[in-house]
């Protein structure tokens, strides 16, 4: 049983569902779905409140938009809806998808019903429950999806509108620090001074893909007993953009600390059978045809500091009541140090 099984629980108060009206609503909009409805609220997320639907048809999953006052642009469950039925049989794993609902009045706020994938969340990336063999087919699983994910012509798939072309990086890091901004709590110089420094580094545009924008070990369900990724979850910042950039995220985690952000640097990687930094680059490479990825320590600095920039929306959240997490408040004491690190990392580039 993984850790989302375990974290399961009644609802939050700040995040109620009217189970009546949403029976109704999934009667209309679910082929199949018969009720009585049982509802339980999944703890582990930060971001979009996600709850276990269970009936004599089936499991399902909802994810839903937060209720209250929201920053622009962001918990944005109608992308993550279409970028998961436009992913639908490419070969990136991805859950099924039903129906949207943007009708607010069915349960106060957006949301959509997609299946319920069972299997494994693994929450420590150091995979202490597997053996060797297992965290490196874990591994391998995940850059492989990701790998696919960046190789689809998002115009095939219908999606060629997703996102605003041209300028990722830049709008990234413009929306970011906009972000930070109207979410600030306490002043961080190191958020401060990447505001100013990562404009002026910006390195040559990419090519233009689907980007998850949030990939990482604990966004993803795989298989409950075997080492293989079922589906990629949490597609809510998902957009056109350089896959470079995706990927550098992702690879952040080689670069912090496990007690930080449950990231990787420092551990045995030989000796627990998980790639190193290098290799794990080099596979990417490998399947995506590039001989090597430009400009890696930019794009992991700037991965560093729109973490930290997230990590102080969910401070933000606690303050305001309406983070989906009883962890937002130490979760949100975490962006100073990412944003230090990144600081770090963007000065010894300039040297």
């Amino acid at each position: 049983m993984d850790e989302s099984e375990t974290n399961r629980g009644t609802m939050a108060p700040q995040h109620p569902v009217d189970k009546p009206r949403l029976e109704a609503w999934l009667r209309d909009h679910v082929e199949g779905f018969r009720g009585p409805l049982e509802i339980e609220q999944f703890r582990g997320g930060q971001s979009n409140p996600t709850y276990r639907l269970t009936s004599p048809s089936g499991r399902y999953v909802l994810r839903r938009k937060p209720p209250g006052h929201l920053l622009p642009s962001a918990h944005a469950v109608d992308r993550e809806f279409r970028v998961l039925a436009g992913l639908a049989g490419t070969g990136v794993p991805v859950a099924h998808v039903y129906a949207l609902c943007d009708d607010p009045g069915v349960i106060g706020s957006m949301f959509y019903v997609m299946d319920y994938v069972e299997g494994r969340v693994f929450w420590d990336q150091r995979l202490p429950e597997l053996s060797r063999a297992e965290r490196a087919a874990v591994f391998d699983s995940m850059n492989d999806a990701i790998a696919r994910l960046h190789r689809i012509d998002p115009a095939a798939v219908g999606l060629g509108d997703y996102g605003r072309p041209g300028n990722y990086v830049e709008r990234q890091i413009s929306r970011w620090s906009k972000q930070y901004m109207a979410s600030e709590t306490e002043a961080i110089p190191a958020m401060n001074s990447l505001i100013e420094w990562l404009p002026r580094h910006l390195p040559p545009e990419g090519e233009t893909r689907i980007v998850h924008g949030d990939y990482r070990m604990d966004n993803i369900i795989f298989h409950p007993s075997e080492p293989k990724l079922l589906a990629v979850l949490d597609w809510e910042l998902s957009t056109l953009g350089d896959p470079l950039v995706d990927f550098a995220y992702h690879v952040m985690a080689w670069r912090i600390p496990p007690d930080l952000f449950r990231g990787l640097a420092g551990i045995d990687f030989r000796g627990l059978g998980i790639p190193e930094e290098a290799d794990y680059v080099a596979a990417y490479c490998r399947r995506t045809g590039k001989p090597r990825i430009e400009n890696l320590d930019f794009y992991i600095a700037f991965s560093k500091f729109r973490i930290a920039a997230i990590m102080q929306g969910i401070a933000k959240r606690a303050i305001d009541g309406t983070a989906a997490s009883a962890q937002a408040v130490e979760v949100g004491r975490k962006a100073r140090p990412l944003a230090e690190m990144a600081w770090s990392l963007a000065r010894s580039i300039d040297r």
